[in-house]
């Protein structure tokens, strides 16, 4: 896809990886617009960027979201599912409403967008959807379970999309992040950057390249994983 004047909507884009890959966008010429759930920082982002900003949340506003998105785009093109959160918990701790809240937003929020998207997309002839997933999605760890799950059930509607949608020209490309030096989880984003672990952008490098190969083709799954993330000797 030529991302030259593509319309674009991209979830969680008030900082972190939305932000990176809605920048990333912008400098290849698309039409961007980012979401998010506190409107005073999208639009501050926004401004930053250049971008035009779409406040809600993709838990409970999805359709509103991409009708104000297209209507302002003139249609949609690409739709990336970033936003989702997480909260480490053990078994013993899992909390009924945290777990649900979290599903909410990282499925099915992202479920609706896309089916929300999909009329643009059938108008178009094509589309692509980029779902932001996780080396979470490929592998469990403690503490994990609310999480995974979400990213593991992610991962098996992408592959759903992808049977269902590339008979329609529309390409479903899921992304899986390592860990990445963001806010994610309550860190610090304004905290001294490792130079050994990944970045946002490089997220973002590998979801623009994904997106910008001929439509003829896609890349249904890419892993990202910092080269040598333990010492700056080894």
């Amino acid at each position: 896809m030529n991302l030259t004047h593509a319309r674009m909507l991209v979830t969680g884009g008030s900082a972190g990886i939305g932000a990176a890959i809605a920048q990333s966008a912008l400098e290849r010429g698309a039409r961007v617009v980012v979401n998010g759930r506190d409107e005073g920082r999208l639009e501050a982002r926004a401004a930053e960027l250049g971008a035009h900003a779409v406040a809600g949340d993709v838990g409970t506003d999805a359709e509103a979201i991409v009708a104000a998105a297209t209507e302002h785009l003139g249609g949609l093109d690409v739709l990336v599912n970033n936003a989702g959160w997480g909260r480490r918990m053990s078994l013993e701790e899992l909390d009924p409403d945290v777990f649900e809240a979290m599903w909410r937003t990282n499925v099915l929020g992202a479920a609706m967008m896309a089916k929300h998207a999909l009329p643009h997309f059938r108008a178009a002839g094509r589309g692509a959807i980029v779902n932001i997933a996780s080396t979470a999605a490929k592998r469990g760890y403690a503490t994990g379970t609310a999480y995974t799950s979400t990213k593991f059930g992610l991962a098996a509607m992408t592959q759903c999309w992808q049977a269902e949608l590339r008979p329609s020209d529309v390409r479903v490309i899921q992304i899986n992040p390592s860990e990445v030096q963001t806010g994610f989880g309550g860190r610090d984003p304004e905290r001294a950057l490792d130079p050994k672990k990944l970045r946002s952008e490089d997220i973002a490098h590998a979801t623009i390249t994904a997106l910008e190969m001929d439509d003829r083709g896609f890349i249904p799954e890419l892993t990202i994983w910092a080269t040598n993330p333990w010492s700056a000797e080894g």
